[in-house]
């Protein structure tokens, strides 16, 4: 049976003051697992990863670049939201991606990561109460029910 290689990340330049800014994590404890059993694979674009993302060249204007850089702070349907090697928040539509380059996971996949579900949770229970709220303080919000 052969012995699994420990990955080894080494950081582009770029890279190097994002990951200083969030505390240095180990980023080889959280390198991709790509064999072994299903439920112990782990791979995939994740929040806090350092990405570069090549834009289509039709979206690119002749001053431009065409590669962004950054850490990856949310992936929704239509965009991407990146915060930039010159720490400028930006967001890029999905259309103009052409590829996007993982350099380093900076946390543990989504089903691992304790810190990422308790928020996602208080998240949940903070706006459930925001829509308890407004529902109670809209008027008329007790007679939704009827119709004529």
């Amino acid at each position: 049976m052969a012995r699994k290689k420990k990955q080894t990340v080494a950081l582009p330049d770029w890279a190097k003051p994002l990951w200083k800014d969030m505390g240095s994590p180990d980023l080889e404890e959280y390198a991709d697992v790509y064999d072994g059993d299903l439920l112990a694979r782990r791979h995939g674009l994740r929040r806090d990863d350092f990405v570069e993302i090549l834009l289509d060249a039709r979206s690119i204007q002749s001053d431009e670049e065409s590669w962004l850089r950054g850490r990856l702070l949310a992936s929704g349907k239509s965009n991407i939201e990146l915060l930039t090697e010159d720490r400028r928040t930006i967001f890029i539509a999905r259309d103009i991606i052409a590829q996007i380059v993982l350099i380093a996971h900076t946390r543990p996949a989504y089903i691992d990561d304790k810190s990422l579900l308790a928020f996602e949770r208080a998240d949940m229970k903070r706006r459930s109460k925001l829509h308890e709220k407004v529902e109670k303080e809209s008027q008329g919000s007790d007679d939704s029910h009827l119709w004529g």
